[in-house]
C-alpha cells in the first residue's frame, strides 16, 4: 500500500442535501484509490449532543448513504468536526505511515474544513478533491476552496486523478 489515503468524510444519510451532486465523483475517486493501491478511509460522524437531531448513533441518519461504494473496513467514528479527533483514525495514520491525503465529503464549511485545517497544521500533504466536496450551502464551496488553498491544501479534481474516467470502463472487463 502507498503511504496515501483517500478520506471520505460524513457521506451519511443525514447529509443527503446536495451529496447526490458529488457521489458519482466520490465513487470514481474510490475506484481510483483501489486501483492505485491507496488506502480508502471512511469517516463517520456521530452526534452525542443532547437536543440534536442528526447523526444520532444507531439511527438510519448515521448510516453511510446507500450509493456510496464501501471498499474497505477502514471506518472511523468521530464526535467532533475534525477527523483527527478520532484516536482510531490517528492510530491508523501512524501505523500505516500515511503522509498524503485526498479529501472528499461533507460538509465543506464544517467537518471537511476542520479536517483539512488540522491535517495541514500537522504538516501532512492535503489534496482536496473539489468535485468531491459538498455543503448544505453550495454557494460557499468556492470560498471554502480558496480557504483550503490558503491553509496549504492543493485543490484538484477527480479528473486530475482519473483522466477520461478510464476506471469506470475498466470495471466491466
Amino acid at each position: 500500500m502507498q503511504k496515501k489515503a483517500l478520506v471520505i468524510i460524513d457521506i451519511q444519510n443525514d447529509i443527503t442535501k446536495n451529496y447526490k451532486d458529488v457521489i458519482g465523483n466520490i465513487n470514481a475517486a474510490i475506484d481510483w484509490a483501489v486501483q492505485t493501491n491507496i488506502h480508502v478511509v471512511y469517516i463517520r460522524h456521530e452526534n452525542l449532543s443532547a437536543g440534536t437531531r442528526t447523526f444520532k448513533p444507531g439511527t438510519s441518519g448515521a448510516e453511510f448513504a446507500s450509493d456510496l461504494k464501501i471498499v474497505s473496513e477502514q471506518v472511523f467514528t468521530k464526535y467532533k468536526g475534525n477527523a483527527l479527533s478520532s484516536e482510531d483514525f490517528t492510530n491508523f495514520i501512524s501505523k500505516n505511515e500515511i503522509s498524503d491525503f485526498y479529501i472528499a465529503g461533507a460538509d465543506a464549511v464544517a467537518c471537511v474544513k476542520s479536517t483539512c485545517y488540522n491535517l495541514c497544521k500537522a504538516h501532512y500533504s492535503v489534496n482536496v478533491l473539489s468535485d468531491c466536496v459538498t455543503s448544505y450551502d453550495k454557494r460557499k464551496i468556492d470560498e471554502m476552496l480558496h480557504y483550503y488553498e490558503s491553509q496549504g491544501c492543493k485543490i484538484m479534481s477527480v479528473g486530475d486523478l482519473v483522466p477520461d474516467n478510464s476506471f469506470e470502463t475498466q470495471e466491466q472487463d
